[in-house]
């Protein structure tokens, strides 16, 4: 699978510049890297993919082929694609004519792309087939050396319009072959020819081709695609023919017919340009000379008037254009931060028949954003596929791009995996691995499954969520704020190993330590004071939320819950038994491999974590060495966030007796401090 790097790199500088010219046939050559000694090792490589590469490329329907011939640091990597519409001897013969091309141009050199009418190749030392922009050349554009014979404006607009649906087209082609392919891969041919109907008497018609390479994903091809279209003001310029050449993606657009066969979409004109009018006057011998005057004033002042409304026209077109084109922009852009994730783009199709037409037999969860079913892929792979609510269309798009951008960098054993994603139409899903168990809640808090878990799973749990957590801020490249730890947000695997999930609400801090946002997202109950009051988010944010967690899990009580005659608070009832010295009686003694000391040390931790004051709660990697280092000294903690001091429970009961459960909310506080509730029984990320 081509990655994701390439989507804007790969034409974000055009930095060769050659004319189009009529009488030899089209190449142009970047070189890069160094030079191979001549009859080495890397030239026989060279030889044998020189060989190979021209009858692979030609021997496939959508004509590219890929290889890697040799071994370190000798190997070379390669690409070939063949434009859409040449058939299988024309594609084998450019392919073939690149490498002496190639040699010709650039002597010796071990990075080498050729571009040429149909086909573009390239060879190189680097494995760049597996990270395309990051040491991608730079796209070549090139246009016709000859100038415009009618306005360049009205031209231009036409162009963009063309590009844009032939763009669509190219993309659209693509899904539907695949989704009509057990193989969607094979299947691709990302290749679409349009024609546009424009001036009769100068330009009658201006002709139009985009492609990308077939292994691309769809959101990586509109991606690269849409970078070539939006650098196309830097080269049309009034230019009746040009083209935007990169390794993965490639468009081009002329005047006069160039590719074969009929087009594929066909545009209507657009509307004409007014032509200047002119201001008729009578001549009478008697005033001759001065009517000549005022016809030429007269004449000079129609012909304003008339560039005048020209002009204006031409600026509402391209008004209407240049607003349709931003549009396209900027959904662009949205997808194009999305294409960037290291992560599958699945397709719809795959994951309706995988969820059985989203069954409700497998939905296995349901939140505040959407609904998570159980799927199986094709090849027996089990998935579990977030399915986003249409009420949460509104920001659906920007949710997702949140979650992708954060998880699909994260690598770390107690973080969830994201396998890919799925945009199709309005429907946006988030495909994950599936965990077996569930959520860390119905552990603990689901009494009528009868699941249990040994002292030393909870134990395991509590120091896998600090590892997930001191990842998330202080080892990823970027900071990484959760904002949302909760219980229903803590997957177990089957080893009953902690993994943390749902980064829908997730704030990216880079090098800042500390923000506010003016719309607070959360769950009740784990959010810290400063963050629900003031909208203040720093990492002491989640470190407030994982000391509530630690609690939930040690004494296996909510933080909130009602009985008959009050509301419990699990804060204020463990703070009131912390400083009678009675804590323990929280926890139940009777679960295998219990240690006294160890559950005192989680309440500590966890009340050290829950203070008011950012400032006097400890950051995650202190938190760490407090769980792993059982020498290490631990400071007295102080009367934690949201206390009630109300009559402590009868801790004399049977530890039974000593919760009742509760409908679990999650509540958004707005600038007007409102509060919605959504109850959920969400056992996957929401």
């Amino acid at each position: 699978m081509v990655g994701a790097h390439s989507i804007v790199a790969v034409a974000a500088v055009l930095a060769v510049v050659l004319p189009l010219t009529a009488a030899q046939p089209y190449r142009s050559s970047t070189c890069a890297g160094g030079t191979y000694a001549a009859n080495g090792t890397y030239q026989a490589n060279l030889q044998l993919v020189a060989a190979a590469l021209p009858a692979n490329a030609s021997a496939t329907p959508a004509g590219f082929a890929t290889g890697t011939v040799g071994a370190l640091p000798n190997q070379i990597s390669a690409l070939a694609l063949c434009r859409g519409d040449t058939d299988a001897p024309a594609c084998r013969a450019c392919v073939a004519d690149a490498f002496p091309g190639a040699q010709q141009d650039c002597p010796s050199s071990k990075d080498v792309t050729v571009y040429q009418d149909a086909c573009v190749v390239r060879f190189s030392d680097q494995q760049f087939l597996d990270f395309p922009g990051v040491n991608s050349p730079y796209a070549v554009s090139s246009w016709d050396s000859d100038n415009l014979t009618v306005p360049a404006a009205w031209f231009d607009a036409a162009v963009a319009a063309l590009m844009n649906a032939t763009v669509d087209r190219a993309v659209s082609v693509s899904v539907t072959a695949a989704s009509s392919s057990s193989n969607s891969s094979s299947a691709r041919k990302y290749f679409a020819t349009g024609v546009e109907d424009f001036d009769a008497e100068h330009y009658p018609k201006i002709y139009g081709l985009a492609q990308c390479v077939p292994d691309m994903t769809v959101v990586q091809c509109r991606g690269c695609l849409g970078s070539l279209v939006a650098s196309m003001p830097g080269f049309l310029d009034g230019k009746p023919a040009g083209r935007s050449l990169g390794v993965w993606c490639n468009l081009r657009y002329s005047v006069s017919p160039f590719y074969a066969g009929p087009a594929m979409l066909h545009l209507a004109a657009p509307a004409p340009a007014p032509a200047p009018t002119a201001v008729p006057s009578v001549v009478t011998p008697k005033n001759g000379a001065v009517l000549a005057g005022r016809r030429r004033r007269r004449r000079a002042a129609g012909i304003a008037a008339g560039v005048a409304g020209f002009v204006a026209l031409v600026m509402l077109f391209s008004g209407v254009a240049l607003v349709r084109f931003r549009r396209k922009i900027a959904e662009k852009n949205a997808l194009e931060k999305i294409g960037r994730a290291k992560c599958t783009v699945f397709d719809f199709f795959t994951l309706q028949e995988a969820t059985e037409n989203f069954s409700e037999d497998l939905k296995i969860g349901e939140g505040g954003f959407g609904i998570v079913y159980k799927g199986k892929l094709p090849d027996g792979q089990e998935v579990a596929v977030k399915k986003l609510l249409d009420s949460a269309t509104g920001h659906g798009l920007l949710q997702l791009h949140n979650e992708l951008q954060v998880l699909a960098t994260l690598q770390h054993k107690n973080l969830v995996r994201l396998h890919g994603f799925c945009v199709h139409q309005n429907q946006k899903m988030l495909v994950y691995e599936y965990i077996k168990n569930g959520s860390l809640d119905n552990f603990l808090f689901d009494t009528e499954t009868g699941n249990k878990l040994s002292w030393d799973q909870q134990y395991n749990i509590i120091v896998g969520i600090a590892k997930g957590i001191m990842y998330l801020h202080e080892d990823s490249r970027i900071r990484i704020i959760h904002r949302d730890l909760k219980a229903n947000n803590i997957l177990l695997d089957e080893n009953a190993d902690p993994k943390i999930s749902d980064f829908g609400l997730a704030r990216l801090l880079g090098d800042h330590t500390q923000t506010k946002t003016a719309t607070v997202a959360g769950t009740y109950g784990y959010m810290a004071p400063e963050y629900a009051i003031h909208g203040s988010v720093s990492p002491k944010i989640d470190i407030f939320s994982f000391g509530v967690l630690v609690l939930e899990i040690v004494t296996r009580r909510r933080n909130t819950s009602f009985n008959d005659c009050d509301t419990v608070n699990l804060l204020s009832d463990v703070w009131k038994c912390w400083i009678q010295g009675m804590a323990s009686q929280f926890v139940d003694q009777t679960l295998d491999g219990f240690s006294r000391t160890q559950a005192l040390r989680c309440i500590q931790i966890g009340l050290l974590c829950v203070q008011s004051d950012p400032d006097d709660r400890p950051d995650i990697s202190s938190v760490v060495s407090m769980l792993t280092r059982d020498s290490m000294e631990l400071q007295a903690p102080a009367q934690p966030a949201f206390f009630f001091g109300r009559a402590s429970p009868v801790v004399s009961q049977p530890y039974e007796e000593h919760f009742c459960g509760y409908d679990q909310s999650d509540v958004i506080f707005q600038e007007g401090i409102t509060v919605n509730e959504v109850t959920l029984t969400d056992p996957y990320p929401r």
